[in-house]
């Protein structure tokens, strides 16, 4: 008599869902997070297993964004920035203390093989982002090794654009599957660094490896011949908008070689607003009334200061010799683009006084007045 060979569940590990009355049980991602298990600690830091679906998101975003898919190895991040947008995603896992973003870290099941099975439906030239919503070399990657296992996939492929952000100097541990990647796909790789100031980036974004050991893996990755560029975003009103702080950072973008900078102004959701406006109180407290004024109802910079942001990003590319982007899409579509001339002459864009009675933007832009002085619309 032949054996009769049962499939277990458990070599299934994707489908194995307990049953749950939806009546009384948490749905979707939060039944999961409820469900998922404990699989290790770190200080002030807990890391559970979470079982998902899928692992390639449809990206829909306010801020018109070029990439089509995206990708989150984690969900929560051990980084801890204070401005960061992301926190609302613990939000749909029934998590909504603003600190459970950076405590309480997900660590993503079977993400290998389901980009496998994804990627099988994609056509070539897709375009897939890498830690649009958490960092993908966050401090928890050098064990769980999620990250690593989905180059490994990409690195099997041919014909996609791939982007990739962090803030991590572990990134450089991949290099050899990213050089196998850049043979056949269109690759870009960003290094967030807010801000050359170590004291500044110690508070702002406390768990974050320093700036200047981001400049040396950016320098790292280029020696390797990975296209590499350097985020300067957000760009914090009133703190590192001025241009002398920005062009000390595309100066020491130039110095590390990187292929191109970019930045863009904060973008404060709700989810992040008292966090970086606690930030604001503690670091900054003149600066908390303007900052309540300007985001009150919004979380976007009004399109003067954007566009006067652009100016000054323009002016220090120029300045330094560096390739520029439009926008702060983790693509390669826009690098390169040489910057349209724009004269600029402020040092910062932000005005200590008491807001106005009425407005018509969220922050106040200084330009050169009838006489030569300075006039504020």
């Amino acid at each position: 008599m032949a054996n009769t060979l049962i499939a277990s569940p458990s070599l299934f590990p994707i489908l194995d869902q307990p049953a749950a009355d939806c009546r009384l049980s948490p749905k979707g991602i939060a039944r999961l997070a409820a469900s998922s298990s404990k699989v290790d600690h770190g200080h002030e830091v807990e890391f559970r297993s979470l079982k998902v679906r899928s692992i390639l998101n449809n990206s829909v975003s306010r801020r018109r964004l070029s990439f089509s898919k995206s990708i989150n190895p984690y969900r929560g991040c051990e980084f801890a920035c204070r401005y960061c947008y992301a926190r609302y995603t613990h939000e749909y896992m029934e998590l909504r203390q603003p600190e459970d973003f950076e405590q309480k870290i997900f660590v993503k099941q079977n993400a290998a093989w389901l980009l496998q099975q994804e990627l099988r439906q994609l056509r070539g030239g897709e375009e897939i982002a890498i830690g649009t919503a958490t960092d993908p070399y966050q401090p928890v990657e050098r064990k769980a090794k999620v990250t690593r296992s989905l180059l490994e996939v990409f690195a099997q492929r041919r014909r996609l654009r791939i982007g990739i952000v962090t803030k991590s100097t572990l990134i450089t541990r991949d290099i050899d599957l990213f050089e196998r990647i850049a043979e056949h796909n269109e690759l870009v790789i960003h290094l967030t660094i807010t801000t050359p100031d170590a004291k500044l980036a110690r508070i702002l974004e406390p768990r974050a490896p320093r700036p200047d050991l981001r400049l040396r893996t950016v320098a790292r990755l280029r020696q390797a011949g990975l296209r590499t560029g350097i985020l300067c975003s957000p760009l914090l009103p009133g703190i590192t908008d001025s241009l002398e702080a920005i062009d000390s950072m595309a100066s020491r973008a130039k110095d590390a070689g990187a292929s191109f900078f970019a930045a863009q102004p904060l973008f404060l959701k709700p989810c992040s607003r008292e966090t970086y406006l606690a930030f604001v109180r503690k670091h900054f407290p003149a600066l908390e009334s303007l900052y309540r004024f300007r985001f009150d109802g919004r979380d976007f910079v009004a399109d003067a200061y954007r566009k006067r942001m652009e100016a000054l990003v323009d002016e220090v590319t120029r300045k330094h010799g560096l390739a520029s982007r439009s926008s702060d899409a983790l693509l390669t579509r826009d690098v390169g683009r040489e910057p349209p001339s724009s004269p600029c002459g402020q040092t910062t864009l932000w005005v200590e006084k008491k807001p106005p009675l009425r407005t018509t933007t969220p922050f106040s832009v200084r330009s050169s007045g009838p006489n030569g002085g300075s006039s504020t619309s």
